[in-house]
């Protein structure tokens, strides 16, 4: 493979996997920011596709969803697509539809369904039981031993917030992170097919259930009931309600793990920035932006043109894939100043693209910030310190920005 950071600029392939594996990614991006911000690729396994690396222009191109389309029927949100993928199989056909992956008025209308979830006065009622699970699962780690933070704590505290926010049944809430991996993982995608449809038709069988056992219930405070009850949700065809709930399970548990995974890896790289939040509980809620903008959970999202214009100079073609690299806008210098360090103080965190902007911002952000918000609050209560005990492993996505392992040790705390 050639070396993108000395190549001709105009062969750099920046969805590469491999470079999301081992951290080379954030070099080719400072590139492209410096070099060629709108960059074309011509030929990748993914198709040709332009990347959009600074902050301003990502920006622009979000609030312009009607120009820069994220409809499934047009490709959707990932290059991960059926360029990618070849001709798909029965469980990601369809196009299998999913409320992120539409445009406006659709869109707006089947967002407003599942908003009341994430009000302030119900992310509010959540916040006793996020803490107090937050508290049980620290307490209950090892002391001077070495274990995977990913596995102990990010997965499962995210998975016990999913199992809440459906009304899951508890005693099958494992079942959650293994189709969420299934979901999204390339490996699975790529070299066990079969076993991946397997657990995404036990998914969408779980979930029918369910949702046949919601209908005939009075309406409930949970995700499912709130669909299930509602005139813009309430009547999905079956490759749109299992789009939903594939989205609502990779929205609820890879970000916000991925997000946990990533504050073991900030603070053992930068023990002194802890030892200010520990000193300094003001800081606590912008280290939580800040670590949401360092990590960047999600690397892309990608846009389909609607019709030919120019932009910046360039030539967009109706049809043209556009991925905005939500991973280089967090680390733009002319927003982000060092933005490759995790520093708590930092004035502008919440300014960060993680999220997204515009129409399509997560509607779960807030939810996320309390959940990682809570478990920085309740490490500074133990004066917990981290020590690195092993490699971060990361894996060669570029859609999700996911880390497999973080292996540590608590030497304090």
């Amino acid at each position: 493979m050639s070396d993108d950071l000395t190549c001709d600029i105009a062969t750099i392939h920046p969805a590469r996997p491999d470079r999301f594996a081992d951290g080379s990614v954030h070099a080719v991006m400072a590139r492209l920011r410096r070099e060629a911000p709108v960059h074309y690729t011509s030929e990748s396994p993914f198709g040709a596709y332009w990347s959009i690396a600074s902050y301003k222009d990502i920006v622009e191109i979000e609030a312009l969803p009607n120009r820069y389309s994220s409809e499934m029927a047009r490709g959707g949100i990932s290059l991960i697509d059926e360029d990618f993928l070849g001709k798909p199989d029965t469980v990601d056909s369809n196009p299998q539809e999913m409320f992120i992956a539409m445009d406006p008025p659709r869109h707006t209308e089947k967002r407003r369904v599942v908003t009341p979830a994430f009000t302030p006065s119900e992310i509010a009622r959540l916040g006793d039981s996020i803490r107090e699970r937050t508290a049980h699962r620290l307490d209950s780690l090892p002391r001077g031993e070495v274990f995977d933070w990913t596995r102990e704590v990010a997965i499962d505290l995210t998975t016990d917030m999913l199992a809440i926010l459906f009304d899951f049944p508890w005693e099958e809430r494992h079942k959650l992170p293994i189709w969420s991996d299934a979901i999204t993982s390339l490996d699975m995608m790529q070299n066990h097919p079969e076993e991946r449809q397997a657990a995404l038709v036990e998914m969408g069988t779980r979930f029918f259930q369910l949702w046949q056992e919601r209908a005939d219930a009075p309406p409930a405070p949970n995700l499912l009931s709130m669909m299930i009850h509602s005139s813009a949700l309430g009547k999905m065809e079956p490759a749109e309600f299992v789009g939903n709930m594939a989205l609502l399970v990779v929205g609820g548990n890879d970000t916000t793990r991925n997000t946990m995974s990533g504050l073991a890896d900030a603070l053992t790289r930068w023990p002194e920035q802890w030892d200010r939040i520990v000193a300094d509980e003001s800081l606590i809620l912008n280290a939580t932006s800040e670590i949401i903008r360092w990590q960047c959970p999600v690397a892309h999202m990608r846009r389909t043109v609607t019709e030919d214009h120019d932009f910046r100079g360039h030539a967009f073609k109706e049809g043209d894939k556009v991925v905005m690299w939500y991973i280089s806008g967090n680390r733009d210098e002319t927003m982000f100043e060092n933005g490759e360090l995790f520093l708590p103080d930092r004035e502008n965190a919440r300014r960060h693209l993680s999220f997204g902007y515009g129409v399509h911002r997560c509607l779960g952000a807030r939810l996320a910030e309390l959940q990682i918000t809570t478990l920085i609050s309740e490490m500074a209560r133990r004066k917990m310190r981290l020590e690195v005990a092993g490699e971060i492993v990361r894996d060669a996505h570029p859609f999700i920005n996911m880390i497999k392992s973080a292996p540590v040790r608590i030497v304090a705390g």
